[in-house]
Parts: C-alpha cells; structure tokens; sequence
C-alpha cells in the first residue's frame, strides 16, 4: 500500500533584526507555524533544530510584547480611573 503524504511545510527563516519588529500576532502566528511544521514529523533535523531555535526567539518576542501590554495596564490602572494615557517605552534592553 502505498502512502500519501505531503511535503513538510518550509517556513523560511527570519533573521533576528525582523523578529524583533514583528507584531504580537504576527510573531504568534509564526510560531504556530513552526510548531505545526515541528509537528509533522517529516522536518530534516536540521531544519527542525533551525526551527527551535527561530521558535525560541519568537517566544521571547510574544512574551516580551505581553509584558509591555501588562505594564501599560498597570499604568492605566494606577491613574485612578481618569481617562489620561501616558506613551508608554519599554526599558532599554527590553525589546
């Protein structure tokens, strides 16, 4: 019997200068990608280890784009309820 199967996904990769400008969604949906592309099982190992490691930098860009929308919250929250908005920049070294 033969077997059917499609080709592994390539996911072409993204050097870290762009990572870092991506978007919250699109960083997400990058990484759901790659762990979808991960998954199948059909990824040479070096392309898989490649993957992990884009993965883990998108990772830390979602993470990163949480916690600036977190503190912005805070902030928000701390003006005791008065409509004012403050620009918010992250701490160098942050993002």
């Amino acid at each position: 019997m033969i077997e059917n199967r499609q080709p592994p996904l390539i996911v072409a990769a993204v050097d870290a200068k762009t990572v870092n400008k991506l978007s919250f969604e699109d960083a997400l949906m990058r990484l759901e990608t790659i762990v979808d592309t991960m998954e199948s099982g059909d990824v040479p190992l070096a392309e898989l280890i490649a993957r992990f490691e884009e993965g883990n930098k998108l990772l830390q860009v979602c993470e990163t784009r949480l916690k600036d929308a977190e503190m912005k919250i805070e902030l928000l929250k701390k003006q005791n309820g008065a409509a004012a908005f403050a620009s918010f920049a992250p701490e160098k070294g942050e993002a």
